[in-house]
């Protein structure tokens, strides 16, 4: 490069300016004094050193985002809110930022809870959790080739060739649910799709309460979605339901209707595994109307009854053979001639020791199509019988359904279970029933 040679009087001068003039007058100077090549060669490092500075500046940017956390949902270790209203004054839509941004990471805390749990049940919820890890089942296929088979409706078959696949993985669990002295653990059965009546339940008698003491939880159970084009969007958000709320329990297997037995099972094998110190047990549809008070009335007058298992229980019912019914049953499936003693499956309520007794049932018998006579066939296996009660209304309050009856809030107030009704009918007669509504006559049922 081109030396630069200056005149004393030049320098003499830039020596007296300030430093930036100074700086500016040598470049000045250098670059007059550079050939047309050199001057090429410093423009072309210049860019260079810009576009290496960029590239850098990139790179670490995206190193830091793809080294940071990636959205993780923790459903095994999900803290029980301190405060069962928190929910309610933030509003479920508060919490969408934290969802769908990921979250930052945090040093495990040591929990610093001041509320001890009895020690048994704490140690219950460390030794023990849910063993599935894998889905891995194939068909069984010993007696396709039998006459019987061959005989059977499509839905029938794919029943009978997986039946032997008893337990699947949990996608979303909630062990903590069960965790201190539940006097009652209310349970509901849904679906992804249903969303709308879990919402009306959590507003109505699925409200998490405590009542004279008695603490009250709500769990509701489902599968995986039976819709396998919209499977993956409709579990994202039923994740982020169980976001908001943490109620939920699912497992890896299909909802359909005859998976509700394994809906049975599977939450028998998990209140067996993670609920020792729950009492009783409320167990019901989705659609159903629920008077916890009468519950819990019910429970009280109850309370020296040993295996307890009450609800609108059907006695001698005979199978359905007719194929167009929802509940039809082959004879190769069932030859027998009556059902043993069931509860309707739209409500019924039992004692937490005989919850864990008819998980022990449950695994020495063959699964079952239709999930409340099977659980029938569990109570005929402990030698127990269940109780028939009327405030338990599993088919309606009256057989005519057309009856004004069906929609009288003074009926509702003394019943523990009606069945059916939609979230808008159940919201309407949860406020009927809990406003000051004066009945011209009690209807004494308990």
């Amino acid at each position: 490069m081109t030396r630069v040679s200056c005149n004393s009087g030049f320098v003499s001068s830039v020596n007296h300016s300030p430093p930036s003039l100074r700086r500016q007058a040598f470049c000045y100077i250098l670059w007059k004094m550079m050939t047309s090549r050199d001057r090429w060669r410093v423009c072309k490092r210049v860019c260079l050193m810009f576009f290496l500075a960029g590239v850098t500046l990139t790179i670490v940017q995206r190193g830091n985002i793809s080294t940071g956390p990636q959205f993780q949902l923790d459903r095994q270790t999900r803290k029980e809110p301190s405060d069962e209203t928190d929910v309610q004054k933030r509003g479920p839509y508060t919490l969408a930022n934290r969802f769908w941004k990921p979250m930052k990471a945090k040093k495990p805390k040591q929990e610093t809870s001041t509320v001890e749990e009895p020690h048994h049940v704490t140690q219950e919820l460390i030794t023990k959790s849910w063993d599935i890890t894998s889905a891995n089942c194939s068909a069984n296929l010993n007696f396709t080739s039998t006459e019987w088979f061959a005989g059977l409706e499509p839905t029938f078959k794919q029943f009978l060739l997986y039946r032997h696949c008893r337990f699947f993985p949990m996608t979303i669990n909630h062990p903590e649910k069960c965790s201190g002295d539940i006097y009652l653990l209310m349970v509901v059965k849904s679906i992804i799709t249903q969303h709308d009546r879990r919402e009306v339940i959590r507003k109505t008698w699925g409200k998490e309460q405590v009542i004279d003491g008695r603490k009250i939880k709500t769990l509701f159970l489902l599968g995986a979605s039976s819709n396998e084009a919209e499977k993956a969007n409709h579990q994202k958000l039923l994740e982020y339901e169980d976001y908001i709320y943490g109620d939920i329990l699912q497992w890896d297997f299909m909802d359909s209707f005859f998976n509700l037995t394994l809906k049975e099972t599977h939450f028998l094998k998990w209140f067996s595994t993670y609920c020792p110190g729950v009492r009783y047990i409320f167990k019901g549809d989705d659609d159903v109307f629920v008077s916890v008070p009468n519950i819990i009335e019910y429970l009280e007058i109850s309370s020296d009854v040993k295996n307890l298992f009450a609800g609108d229980v059907i006695f001698k019912a005979k199978p359905i053979r007719k194929k167009d019914n929802k509940y039809y049953i082959p004879q190769a499936l069932y030859n027998k001639t009556h059902y043993p003693p069931y509860a309707g499956g739209g409500g019924f309520l039992m004692d937490g020791p005989l919850a864990r007794k008819l998980y022990s049932a449950s695994e020495t018998l063959e699964l079952y199509p239709i999930d409340d006579v099977f659980l029938g066939m569990c109570l005929e296996v402990l030698q127990v019988t269940p109780i028939r009660h009327n405030a338990f209304k599993t088919f309606g309050l009256m057989r005519n359904k057309k009856s004004k009856l069906n929609r009288e809030p003074c009926f509702f107030r003394g019943m523990i279970v009606v069945h059916k009704l939609l979230p808008p009918e159940l919201m309407a007669m949860w406020k009927l029933v809990n406003s000051n509504l004066v009945c011209s006559q009690k209807v004494q049922l308990l």
